[in-house]
């Protein structure tokens, strides 16, 4: 019964164990499906389930009927314009960064558009490519087929290097697409979990410096080779600055100036965003004046400029990965299909969040699996999601991937049409185009001193996944990265949060004990706190802390009591010893007797219960015993373990704690579990754990039950009167323990109410 007083409630309920609860409480006994229950349910075909897979295969057909034209038409028109665009201009761009001739970051701009308007969830996210994702494609490329393999550099040579690269970036494409299709299957999209935030922050902020690193060549101009091994970041630099004389002075100064725009306007952009009707497309302005410039002034006869070139128009034909290049770059596809599809769905989840709307992970999976797939076959590069662009895309009015197929069409029409007018455009201007889509990334170091103040963990984290992917690659970086964060959760669980709590404020409210003034312990009474499941791991640790927080070890003290027993035994047995009224008296002066004689004899049984059966008298151990014995004292005669945020329990560590309770019991001090979660008795019971020293009536429901039972208990012990309930009769009752309760000033309480 719940009576509410003011602002206060007062309960009036019996002192309830777990036994006790489950005889007065009927419990319903539910069927939990097998595994073949869910696999049947899994593979049940019916109308009704033929349409959700349907629906659920192709989201298109869902809300593609329901699309509001006349409210909707207009935004996506203007979004699609927008964000074509910027797609033209990054898919040339971050090509630079695939090592592979700018005109293939179209495709990688175009299909997976298409193949995502019909299997993706996301009504806002822009598709195509990412700078990491391209930094991580181009590794494979480089590793694969190296700069130094050109031969004399003719352009013949170069042509067919160029060919070549192109097929290493289209197979590891085509297969991180077949990985993340067939993690779409098998329902896999949780995997993004094991990818935090501040990891995938570190991770892309080392990305955006590899970024950052690799575009030096072009913005300078030199022949440096790539290095795609741990430390080959600095293998990079030194190339650099080893030719730093050779420098071209015409891309130097033409990068540092389209830098000083871009960065300028896209901070305007930003500080006015709430006045400007649309983002100003500073990259196309910047693109078409540098075209011209470059187009009139003739660039590239007069200081010897890098250009795109001729673009191919039309399209590649399809084409079958090489088998040969599939099977040296699986590592490489495994670690784009996860990071493509965790940065994907992270922006994804930012907009559904904010538009109100589901997007489905596994869902996802399938859907820049197929794209890369198709990306792939039609020789492009792996596709993701970029910020900016999905940025561009939603603010400018995007409303659904209506606007994902009209910037497409934009990248067609360059494809097809018009791409020969960018062949005069400077490649430093893409390498700076590139470099401006990064300060978002780079921004991100700001999140080390806030992480430091917030979660010094997940700050470790952050830096150790830096550090790793700038200087052991980005690939290797991840693993480590991934690895590194898995250990953090396995020391953080294996060193759980153990407490000593205490009453606080006299009523049902038990905390930390270091933590309050006004607490109250109950005499004789350790009640124990770990908050971390409890496994092989983190036994050892458990164990130490409770003997610790109750000061001695239970099988010293048993096997002291047990050595002590031998020698009284003995001591009667010669007479040494005499019973009195008073106790036991020692009949001789100055008894001595080696330890060490009596640890080697019958060693095996000190750890076993005590047994006084023999004895004329019963011992009280923390009285006066007689001289040449000793044994520790032992002022605790309850612990009660508070298991309230033990989420599980393995079979190892379940025999540790076995042992270790069947220890305090064994001198005499009893042991409870409170607060254990449903089904943590029943799999005890199913692992043989109770036996005649360990019963289930140890389990209460709460902390506050379990102190009112051992005062009740300890107070029938103190007054034979008094007896405890019945089984089955009431056993409401305000405990007045004659012994009170200790505060940390050392006062005693005449009257204690629960």
């Amino acid at each position: 019964m719940v009576e509410p007083v003011g602002n206060q409630y007062v309960v009036a309920r019996p002192v309830y164990s777990e036994n006790l609860f489950n005889e007065e409480h009927e419990k319903l006994h539910r069927y939990h499906k097998t595994f073949w229950d869910h696999l049947k349910l899994y593979f049940r075909c019916s109308p009704q389930r033929v349409k959700k897979i349907a629906l659920g295969l192709f989201p298109v057909i869902s809300w593609l009927p329901a699309y509001r034209f006349r409210e909707w038409i207009l935004s996506d028109i203007v979004s699609g314009i927008n964000t074509g665009l910027v797609a033209v201009l990054q898919g040339l761009a971050f090509a630079l960064l695939v090592n592979v001739p700018p005109a293939y970051g179209l495709y990688a701009a175009f299909f997976p558009v298409l193949v995502y308007f019909i299997f993706g969830t996301s009504r806002h996210i822009s598709v195509g490519p990412f700078p990491v994702l391209s930094l991580m494609v181009g590794g494979a490329v480089v590793r694969l087929v190296p700069d130094d393999s050109a031969g004399n550099g003719t352009s013949t040579n170069i042509s067919a290097i160029n060919e070549e690269r192109v097929m290493v970036a289209a197979s590891v494409t085509f297969l991180s697409g077949v990985f993340q299709l067939l993690l779409g299957i098998v329902q896999f999209g949780f995997i993004v979990i094991y990818l935090s935030q501040s990891l995938i922050s570190g991770f892309t902020t080392a990305a955006a410096i590899h970024v950052v690193v690799s575009q030096l060549k072009f913005m300078l101009q030199l022949p440096v080779p790539g290095f795609n091994k741990p430390f080959g970041i600095i293998y990079t630099l030194e190339s650099v600055f080893s030719q730093i004389t050779k420098t071209n002075i015409a891309d130097l100064i033409t990068s540092l100036l389209v830098l000083l725009i871009v960065f300028v306007v896209k901070e305007m952009n930003d500080r006015y965003k709430a006045k400007l009707p649309t983002p100003i497309p500073i990259e196309l302005l910047v693109t078409v004046l540098a075209a011209l410039i470059s187009y009139f002034v003739n660039f590239e006869e007069k200081f010897d400029v890098a250009v795109v070139g001729k673009l191919e128009e039309g399209f590649q034909t399809p084409v079958a990965p090489d088998v040969g290049v599939l099977q040296k770059c699986i590592g490489d596809s495994i670690s784009i299909a996860i990071v493509g599809f965790a940065v994907a769905f992270s922006v994804a989840k930012v907009y559904s969040i904010k538009h109100d709307y589901p997007v489905d992970g596994n869902q996802e999976l399938i859907a820049f699996g197929l794209g890369n797939i198709v990306g792939g076959s039609f020789k492009g590069f792996a596709s993701s999601t970029a910020l900016s662009r999905s940025g561009v895309q939603e603010s400018t009015g995007g409303k659904t991937q209506i606007a994902g197929i009209i910037s497409a069409g934009i990248v067609l029409i360059v494809i097809l049409a018009i791409g020969f007018l960018l062949a005069p455009l400077q490649k430093s201007v893409l390498a700076s185009l590139a470099l401006g889509n990064l300060k978002g990334m780079l921004m991100q170091f700001k999140e080390v001193g806030i992480l430091w103040r917030k979660d010094k963990y997940d700050c470790v984290i952050w830096m150790v996944t830096f550090l790793a992917a700038v200087f052991l690659g980005l690939d290797i970086g991840l693993a480590t990265a991934v690895a590194f964060q898995l250990l953090t959760v396995v020391i953080r669980s294996q060193i759980p949060s153990c407490t000593v709590l205490a009453n606080v404020g006299r009523s049902n409210i038990y905390r930390n004990r270091k933590d309050y003034t006004d607490i109250y312990e109950p005499e004789g009474v350790k009640i124990f706190r770990c908050s971390s499941p409890i496994f092989f791991a983190n036994i050892e640790f458990f164990r130490e802390k409770l003997i610790t927080a109750v000061g001695f070890n239970p099988l010293r003290v048993l096997r002291k009591r047990n050595k002590a027993l031998r020698k009284i035994r003995k001591k009667l047995k010669k007479g040494e010893l005499q019973v009195t009224p008073k106790g036991l008296i020692c009949m001789v002066n100055n008894p001595h007797e080696s330890d060490e004689e009596l640890d080697n004899n019958r060693i095996e049984e000190l750890d076993q219960p005590t047994n006084m059966t023999d004895l004329p008298i019963q011992i009280n151990w923390n009285s006066d015993l007689p001289p040449g014995i000793t044994v520790p004292r032992v002022d605790i005669h309850s612990i009660i373990l508070d298991f309230s945020a033990v989420s599980f329990l393995d079979f190892s560590a379940m025999r540790v704690l076995q042992k270790t309770l069947k220890e305090f019991v064994r001198i005499n001090i009893d042991v409870y579990i409170a607060g254990a979660h449903e089904g943590f008795l029943d799999k005890l019971e199913r692992c043989a754990f109770f036996d005649e020293e360990i019963k289930p009536s140890m389990f209460f429901l709460t902390i506050h039950d379990t102190v009112l039972h051992i005062l009740l208990k300890k107070d029938i012990a103190s007054s034979p009167k008094l007896k405890l309930p019945e089984k089955g009769s009431s056993n409401n009752h305000i405990i007045i323990p004659s012994n009170g309760l200790r505060s940390r000033e050392c006062t005693i309480a005449t009257e204690t109410k629960f």
